[in-house]
């Protein structure tokens, strides 16, 4: 809607319920993912009436819901919403918040509150909402009056998109659904951005010309593709060494011969170890958190190696670590603005060279224990995702398989809580999957995580999307068992745990289950998946010691991690679906 039209918008009266869903379709709002509550019953109704602006999704349980909509900000750089009923729901889906707000994703989050006149009486389900989220949003707020409904909509979706990306949640009482109000709806607006300043691309320029092993560190969210394409030229056309943050794999084509991996949890020693032997680092849209730089460890706080940190919000930059210069301005109009420069004439290329060869080397497969080679089975998977594919990630060791063995291509999209939520995957895949259902879904998942939210299938299967699982069954709760054996090695407490079959797991929800327990089983296994059209879990039963990708349980007992040997890799034929799209049965 242009501001013209809606000034000239006639006024008619209406429940706050239809308001508020009006106000999300004014502000752009296509997808709302929520667990139904008596507490925004008339909001659901306001739904109903715009159900063709705007799709409503029926999710199982509120941390899944929430992380539906993180999912769909993160892949699209636009908030969607999420609609949670006071009290408990709100206290399972604030999971879903704090992703959001660690990870820079716009969100907004809908609470269903209790009647305004019973407020500070500990109500039935009550919580102060602003005391409660204020720590791990952008803006709390509440609304009581339903003329005030379209001006918070529209500030929250400012807000949501602006700076740093980060979620919003919105408290609803419940008696203001139901007043009739006559007030516009407010058109979307855009917001203007930080651009960066001419001298300090200049200056950092300079710096870079100056330099002999410097480092590009990417991060951030809400890169758009003409943002990703400028990014991509500059550091291209200067041969630049690339690395991206913690599961940021999605920022930067890892097949790309400048390329040299990620820096977070479970990176390659090597690249931690030539990090700390670069002479000038470009942080590029990360906040260069705790995983990225190993602990707070990885730079001198004080700059002792100068740092050019590029980050949309100025309160972020010398946070922790003090750059040698500050550049405040949204990532896609800096990188327009240095895509434009000229080429510098590079004196590292051979180091870039060198950071490229180390990516490479970590990628080759090792030989291990058992009938089921991880590693390899994920340089199958490479060969069969579709050029668009999606791919989700949860928390846990299983993480460091794909992030260390795969490529992502330069139109695939990797995601994963940067906060490190278990849970996450496979919510994200059906989000993922509803907002672009042309496009193939995967889930990495572990045993762990999956027994948390796989109950979200039942969403897939309800909403017809078909996003595959990938289950890594070790039995355990990998992560921390691995930190257990290392500080209490052999005394095994609270880390076993008892599954389920999997695959039988989705098939009685209707959908299409494999087992696959060697390595040969994998490819045909994952094809099978892919034609079934349904929505699909391959469980991978993993060897038990193998506890990382670099090391097992007897090595963590004996002290330290065993060599490996290096093993062929076995190339995957072409995958059997190419475009994406399911085929139905």
């Amino acid at each position: 809607m242009e501001l013209g039209q809606a000034r000239k918008a006639r006024i008619v009266a209406r429940p706050g319920g239809r308001i508020l869903a009006d106000a999300l379709v004014a502000q752009g709002i296509d997808h709302v993912f929520s667990v139904p509550g008596e507490s925004f019953l008339d909001t659901l109704d306001g739904l109903y009436a715009v159900r063709q602006k705007l799709k409503l999704v029926t999710c199982r349980f509120e941390a899944g819901a929430v992380h539906m909509a993180e999912a769909h900000g993160k892949l699209t750089g636009r908030p969607a919403a999420a609609f949670v009923t006071r009290g408990p729901g709100a206290c399972h889906g604030s999971i879903g918040v704090h992703v959001a707000m660690q990870d820079s994703t716009p969100l907004l989050l809908f609470v269903g509150q209790i009647p305004f006149a019973e407020t500070d009486r500990e109500s039935f389900q009550e919580i102060d909402y602003r005391r409660m989220f204020s720590p791990i949003a952008k803006w709390v707020t509440q609304i009581d009056d339903a003329k005030r409904i379209p001006e918070t909509v529209a500030h929250a979706v400012d807000v949501a998109t602006s700076g740093r990306p980060g979620p919003v949640v919105i408290a609803l009482s419940e008696e203001m659904q139901k007043h009739v109000a006559e007030v516009p709806d407010l058109a979307r607006v855009p917001v203007a951005t930080p651009h960066p300043d001419p001298a300090a691309v200049e200056r950092m320029l300079g710096m870079l010309a100056r330099a002999r092993r410097p480092l590009a560190i990417l991060g951030g969210s809400s890169w758009t593709p003409e943002g990703r394409a400028a990014i991509r030229e500059f550091l291209l056309g200067n041969h630049l060494p690339v690395t991206v943050g913690f599961r940021r794999q999605a920022l930067y084509d890892g097949t790309l011969p400048n390329f040299a991996g990620d820096l977070g949890v479970g990176s390659d020693p090597a690249l931690v170890a030539k990090a700390r032997e670069a002479d000038l680092i470009l942080a590029i849209g990360t906040r260069l958190g705790e995983p990225v730089t190993q602990g707070y460890t990885l730079f001198d706080m004080a700059g002792g190696v100068p740092i050019v940190h590029v980050y949309p919000q100025a309160e972020e930059i010398g946070r922790v670590f003090r750059p040698a210069l500050g550049i405040a301005a949204d990532l896609n109009a800096f990188a327009t603005a240095v895509a434009a420069k000229e080429p510098l004439s590079a004196s590292w290329n051979g180091w870039t060279d060198e950071l490229r060869r180390l990516r490479e080397k970590q990628r080759e497969v090792p030989e291990q224990e058992g009938p089921l080679n991880v590693a390899e089975a994920m340089r199958e998977l490479e060969g069969l995702l579709a050029p668009d594919a999606i791919l989700t990630t949860d928390a846990g060791n299983f993480a460091g398989w794909p992030s260390r063995f795969m490529n992502f291509s330069e139109d695939q999209r990797y995601i994963g809580p940067t906060n490190g939520a278990m849970g996450y995957s496979v919510p994200a895949a059906v989000g993922a999957n509803i907002a672009f259902p042309e496009r193939m879904v995967v889930s990495f998942v572990g045993d762990g995580g999956f027994m948390m939210t796989g109950q979200e299938i039942a969403t897939a299967i309800h909403h017809g999307v078909a996003p595959i699982v990938l289950v890594f069954n070790n039995q355990m709760y990998g992560t921390i068992r691995m930190y257990q054996e290392r500080t209490y090695p052999g005394r095994v407490s609270g880390t076993a745990l008892t599954n389920p079959d999997f695959a039988k797991y989705i098939e009685a929800f209707g959908g299409h289950g494999e087992v696959v327990s060697t390595t040969e089983e994998f490819a045909p296994a994952f094809r099978r998946a892919v034609e079934s059209g349904k929505p699909a879990v391959i469980e991978l039963r993993t060897n038990p010691d193998q506890i990382t990708s670099r090391a097992t349980i007897a090595d963590l007992r004996a002290g330290g991690a065993a060599k490996p040997k290096r093993a062929p890799v076995r190339r995957a034929k072409p995958a059997a679906r190419t475009s994406g799209k399911p085929k139905k049965r």
